[in-house]
């Protein structure tokens, strides 16, 4: 199946008002152009996918937070009484 082929029946299911058939090629368009073969692009499943909308606040609110993995503790803190000091013991690095 080719991108034109898929854009031919959206095209057709939108005349007749099948509008979840629509969507589904128009999923399947998106992710072919996104490099997915046909076979990988009619195998997916697009159900709980939403689009991106904006933020309430403008650009850059809609921002995901990382999460670390679990059981990821920071590193610790380096010791105030050996910062900026040479390993070789002559005292501090310039």
């Amino acid at each position: 199946m080719t991108i034109e082929r898929l854009q031919q029946q959206m095209d057709e299911a939108v005349a007749a008002l099948d509008f979840e058939t629509a969507r589904r090629c128009r999923d399947m368009i998106s992710a072919m152009r996104a490099g997915a073969t046909a076979a990988e692009a009619a195998a997916s499943d697009f159900a709980g996918l939403q689009r991106q909308t904006p933020g309430a606040m403008g650009l850059g609110t809609s921002q995901q937070k990382v999460i670390p993995p679990p059981g990821w503790s920071p590193p610790p803190r380096p010791d105030p009484m050996t910062a900026r000091r040479s390993r070789r013991g002559r005292g501090r690095t310039r």
